[in-house]
């Protein structure tokens, strides 16, 4: 029996719109698309134009600086727009999808003869290499390199998060396999964190190191998983792959094709109806939410840490969750002076709804509040399960002090494990882009 790690800081946002545990199978869509602006650090190089034909497992472009990292298309069809931004920078790649889905094959040895440069070859032609990231700086993983472990995170504990092991419930033999697959990327330990609360369907799994962790948000965070099992020294790395892109990659293994179908948590309290939706990485957002609404912001991912994303807009390749909530920005006069309102939620118990622990919650994007300077409160310290100093750390990024950043834990860290701190932060403080941004700096120095 694994050991039980008991995390007492953090918070768990109890919002409403938790999706209801019935899954939706999508119907094809006309597109699907592939945004490089979902890959940190990736500068696309094209590798079709509109109007080539492509199938489910085509690479449609690659990292400039890494050429041999490819991104596939999830389906097959006619490449029927490419859209571009600024200084003709690259959006997304759309591709109309056929009727009937073609695949790709990809002639896979059995596991156990595969040596690691075999595994790693399968993934990089097939376009799944993208779904490992490395920690330190959470940017894709280098292929010539080799981790000191790799670690999956079996659950998610952010508001309004997917349960999964209703996600996942049929898909333990791709999961083993995929595990398998990382074993042979590492000379040491792979590594899976389970909820204690819940361990369900993913329990049964026994070809990893297993780990319970119990306690609030960010209990579910790779990198606090991570921080408690085996943390990262100067000079060391791990990599990390999202439960359901796990998988995608046994599923590859097990088929010799490239399945890129996962299940969306469609949350929030503007979503009509919350609920599972089986679709294939990188459908329309629209197909999703249904009709469109105004004064509601659509979030690829959760509200901490996920992006807005327009209602023409497409499923980002790591989501496994759409958030739907109110866009409202309307002025309350003298809302700081009325303490008695049950349906605002407040950390700092300006509110008596601090009274019901179990309540949920509709909240809106209203910053009740503009930026200011950091207030030195030991605030952020009670929501950051990890021998870390934030506003420290905080400081130093902004001051661009390389050793300060690194004595303070800036290897430790990417923007999803401060989310919290910057929902709870006084001053309003972009705190998550602070950190890319000292990431960054870290990478361009090193």
């Amino acid at each position: 029996m694994s050991k039980i790690i008991k995390l007492k800081k953090g918070l768990d946002l109890r919002l409403v719109g938790e999706a209801e545990k019935v899954l939706d199978k999508l119907p094809m869509s006309e597109n699907y698309a592939v945004c490089p602006t979902d890959f940190e650090g990736v500068t696309p190089k094209l590798l079709v134009k509109v109007g080539d034909k492509v199938k489910a497992g085509t690479p449609l472009f690659f990292n400039k600086y890494k050429q041999e990292i490819l991104f596939s298309s999830p389906v097959s069809g006619e490449v029927s727009a490419i859209n571009r931004g600024e200084k003709r920078k690259v959006l997304s790649v759309v591709v109309k999808a056929d009727a009937v889905q073609e695949y790709e094959n990809f002639e896979i040895k059995p596991l156990e003869k595969c040596s690691s440069e075999d595994v790693k070859s399968v993934l990089l032609s097939a376009g799944l290499w993208p779904m490992i990231i490395q920690r330190p700086y959470g940017i894709i993983a280098d292929p010539t390199d080799t981790p000191k472990a790799i670690f999956v995170s079996g659950f998610d504990s952010a508001p309004l998060a997917p349960d999964m092991n209703f996600v996942l419930n049929d898909q333990l033999d791709n999961l083993r396999k995929g595990l398998d697959v990382m074993a042979k990327l590492t000379a040491g330990k792979v590594h899976l964190s389970l909820n204690a609360d819940s361990l369900g369907v993913l329990d049964a799994i026994d070809n990893a190191e297993k780990h319970q962790f119990k306690g609030p948000h960010p209990a579910g965070n790779v990198g606090v998983q991570i921080h408690h099992i085996d943390p990262i020294a100067k000079g060391e790395m791990v990599w990390t792959v999202g439960i359901q892109d796990l998988a995608i990659i046994g599923r590859l293994f097990n088929t010799g094709k490239v399945d890129m179908t996962k299940i969306v948590a469609l949350t929030g309290g503007e979503a009509d109806k919350p609920r599972y939706v089986q679709a294939v990485v990188g459908a329309p957002v629209a197909d999703i939410v249904g009709a469109a609404k105004a004064d509601v912001r659509i979030i690829n991912g959760n509200v901490l840490t996920g992006k807005t994303v327009a209602y023409d807009g497409y499923v980002g390749f790591y989501n496994n969750q759409i958030t739907m909530i109110s866009d409202n920005s309307e002025y309350e006069m003298l809302g700081w002076a009325k303490p008695v309102r049950s349906k605002r939620f407040s950390v700092s118990k300006s509110y008596f709804s601090w009274l019901c622990p179990k309540k949920r919650y509709n909240l809106d994007t209203h910053l009740n509040g503009g930026p200011r300077a950091f207030v030195v409160t030991g605030l952020y310290e009670q929501y950051l399960p990890m021998d870390i100093y934030p506003l420290y750390l905080l400081k130093a990024i902004l001051a661009e002090d390389i050793d300060k950043m690194e004595n303070l834990g800036i290897y430790e860290v990417v923007e999803e494990d401060l989310a919290l701190c910057e929902f709870v932060d006084p001053s309003k403080s972009e705190m998550q882009e602070i950190v890319r941004r000292g990431i960054n700096l870290m990478i361009k120095e090193n």
